[in-house]
């Protein structure tokens, strides 16, 4: 059994989307938000973007299959959005936002300010995805 002190080395290191096309949603990640394109696997099954100290993969619907003995719920841009979201931390909100949209983003909710200051807007990806882009927290 893992002790406490194990588990204190633990890290979190990436996020995996699984979706129908690896190599579109890791363009429009590209296009829209900017992220650099680190690795697509010749089988087109699995890539990754280039975000920061963490990573953003995308492996394909058949690949979770093969991972998990079973298909997983597809995202999907025309359904209602899944109970989680990708934040993204910008200092221009509103140049973000417009870009995306502009990419191709279906634009959820435009740039407010929270009352503790922030500024968030709301997007989905074009595989249904929630993403906040927001100024950073303290800011």
């Amino acid at each position: 059994m893992a002790t406490i002190e194990r588990l204190k080395e633990m890290k979190f290191g990436y996020t995996i989307i699984y979706v129908n096309k690896v190599a579109d949603a890791l363009a429009f990640y590209e296009n829209a938000f900017g992220f650099e394109i680190q690795f697509l696997h010749e089988s087109g099954d699995y890539g990754e973007l280039k975000t920061g100290a963490t990573v953003l993969a995308f492996a394909s619907l058949e690949l979770a299959e093969a991972n998990l003995g079973r298909r997983c719920l597809p995202i999907s841009a025309e359904a209602v959005p899944t109970g989680i979201e990708l934040a993204f931390v910008t200092e221009d909100v509103q140049s973000a936002y417009q870009h995306a949209v502009a990419c191709g983003a279906t634009p959820v909710r435009e740039p407010a300010e929270k009352p503790w200051g922030q500024v968030v807007a709301y997007v989905r990806a074009m595989e249904g995805t929630l993403i906040e882009l927001c100024t950073p927290m303290g800011g």
